[in-house]
């Protein structure tokens, strides 16, 4: 029975071998060009070039998109800055007049309007759950080149940048997906066409190094945006990203979570400065809540807490300090 049963074996094993089908570099292109033309096809008609206005002319272009039926535009607060007259240009060429809802310069997020049901909407993705080397799709209208396509990998996440009007952005996506001038406002996709992120910077003396600001960000902004206009918050006055805490300083000082802000910069003057943060203290706690990411922060930066006096808690040196800190607001 043993020899028997061998042969069985191998002959199934062999069956197996010669029914697979090999799949060559040129499938696997073919797959991924796909996979970007699909994607491409799909999301185009929703996105739109942004030309902005102001009294003296034309102030510049960018890129935006639906992200309602209704006629809500995202796109970023640096395209739209300083207009007194907004348009958009669809792929089909028509030229629509879109009103500002609102901006928030701290987060490059603004919203636009125009007429229900011109521009399709996007499906918005998790950009909670984004893994560095998954596939990232560019679409925008950079040197004014409409609806130009991009493709590339998520080169890293948590960065912080500073933006053209100064403001240090945390919390980013980078991307190898080429941008250019004029695709700021665009989305940044995944693989189902999802978006991830609105396209927001480049490094002009790099190549391949190129930012969004992450979905999750961007629809807490525009909900806020929607409803009041504006994002008023309190300001502490660092800018920062997430980090993991290693184990042992959890246990030894009893953190609920494994990551707290790394403080990359702390602003001259700023209400961080006054309570005496430094640049690589890791911030664990604010107000007596939990502070694991950077999005914690903006939570708890909320209008109410503007001349409030509270403590921030922080590691420095693997020593838990808490300084007393009073909160102003954002200019």
């Amino acid at each position: 029975m043993a020899p028997r049963t061998t042969f069985v074996l191998d002959a199934e094993s062999r069956l197996t071998q010669a029914t697979q089908r090999t799949v060559t570099d040129a499938e696997l292109l073919d797959v991924y060009s796909q996979t970007v033309a699909g994607v491409a096809e799909r999301i185009s008609p929703s996105v739109v070039q942004i030309r902005s206005y102001q009294k003296e002319g034309p102030a510049g272009s960018g890129s935006g998109f639906a992200f309602t039926p209704d006629g809500y535009l995202l796109t970023n607060a640096h395209v739209v800055h300083g207009s007194t007259a907004l348009e958009v240009i669809t792929l089909d060429g028509r030229i629509l007049t879109a009103s500002l809802i609102g901006s928030d310069p701290d987060t490059d997020v603004a919203v636009l309007k125009i007429d229900p049901n011109e521009v399709p909407a996007v499906k918005l993705g998790d950009s909670n759950k984004l893994r560095v080397g998954q596939m990232a799709i560019a679409i925008g209208n950079p040197y004014g080149f409409q609806f130009t396509v991009t493709a590339g990998v998520v080169s890293a996440l948590g960065r912080s940048m500073r933006s053209e009007s100064g403001r240090l952005i945390d919390e980013v996506i980078q991307t190898d997906a080429a941008l250019n001038p004029g695709n700021s406002g665009g989305p940044l996709l995944d693989s189902k066409g999802e978006v991830i992120g609105i396209n927001t910077a480049i490094i002009p003396t790099a190549q391949g190094i190129c930012f969004a600001v992450p979905i999750h960000t961007a629809q807490r902004v525009a909900l806020t945006l929607l409803r009041e206009g504006e994002v008023r918050r309190a300001f502490l006055g660092v800018g920062g990203q997430t980090v993991p805490l290693p184990r042992l300083v959890v246990r030894a000082h009893e953190i609920a979570g494994d990551s707290a802000v790394l403080v990359l910069q702390v602003e001259p003057s700023s209400p961080a400065a006054r309570a005496g943060l430094e640049q690589g203290d890791l911030i664990v706690e604010l107000d007596g809540k939990r502070v694991e990411t950077v999005d914690d922060l903006h939570r708890i930066l909320v209008e109410t807490m503007i001349g409030f006096k509270t403590s921030v808690a922080i590691l420095r040196r693997n020593h838990k300090i808490e300084l007393p800190v009073t909160l102003a607001r954002r200019s």
